[in-house]
């Protein structure tokens, strides 16, 4: 099995968000998918497939198969458009959440995804106890998004990781207004087996429908402020949100599996 190793939403090694890229032939079983991500330890690793109706992609954490993923869809086509088909100029991906196409625009890749719905919940005191910072509005799709006063709290946040398990959501997001950015955020997955998430895709399908109203665009400049960091632009057309980055790879191997 060929594997690839991918740095996406960056153009420089050692930033961005590491996605692990398996290429198959045909499916293996869900757990020796299921071991290679745990092996890998990334907060995802892509298998891809050609079939006939064309390609279909499936992801899985270290805690589990996950229903949809952008960074490791943004590594899965950097490798596709590269090795694979070095001339396509878009690629679609069969996936759990529909269709979702990724078109190259140089060294741009710009993914075209289902919006989430930013449902407004309750702002609690568990959610307090579990960030350290009092949120001032709070929303639910499959994932949390907290929205907090300032930048500096999103950058200074120290979570409490078994807290933030009992939380509503898959992941938890916290974002804010940004000053060099339209927004700023870091994502949160213990349920996942994964402390934090370096840059999100998917979560941004739903802070870019927040921002987008909030501020009155439809463009957004974005910046996931984990360690390693990462940089997305997120375009909202109707129930769509276009998501694009770059990135650049690290490693290939062969899997002895």
């Amino acid at each position: 099995m060929r594997q690839y190793i991918v740095d996406a939403f960056t153009n420089q090694l050692f930033s961005g968000n590491q996605a692990a890229v398996c290429v198959v032939d045909e499916w293996p079983p869900d757990q020796l998918m299921q071991d290679i991500a745990k092996e890998n330890r990334f907060s995802e690793t892509a298998f891809v497939a050609h079939e006939p109706e064309g390609w279909h992609l499936r992801w899985f954490t270290p805690g589990g198969e996950i229903d949809f993923c952008g960074h490791a869809t943004l590594g899965t086509a950097f490798v596709l458009f590269h090795f694979y088909c070095p001339d396509a100029g878009s690629i679609t991906f069969d996936t759990q959440v529909g269709k979702c196409s990724v078109e190259r625009q140089g060294d741009l890749l710009v993914m075209d995804f289902p919006s989430y719905t930013c449902t407004a919940v309750p702002v609690t005191d568990a959610m307090e106890a579990a960030i350290g910072v009092r949120p001032e509005e709070a929303y639910l799709d499959r994932d949390l998004l907290l929205v907090l006063p300032s930048e500096e709290d999103v950058r200074d946040l120290h979570p409490d990781q078994g807290r933030m398990k009992e939380l509503d959501g898959l992941l938890v997001a916290v974002t804010a207004k940004g000053e060099k950015y339209d927004c700023v955020s870091r994502v949160f997955a213990p349920k996942l087996a994964i402390d934090e998430d370096p840059v999100t895709g998917s979560t941004h399908c739903m802070i870019a429908p927040y921002w987008c109203a909030r501020l009155g665009k439809t463009e957004l400049s974005c910046y996931q402020a984990s360690e390693r960091g990462g940089e997305l632009r997120a375009t909202l057309s109707g129930n769509r949100v276009k998501i694009a980055g770059k990135a650049v790879l690290f490693a290939s191997a062969e899997l002895s599996v």
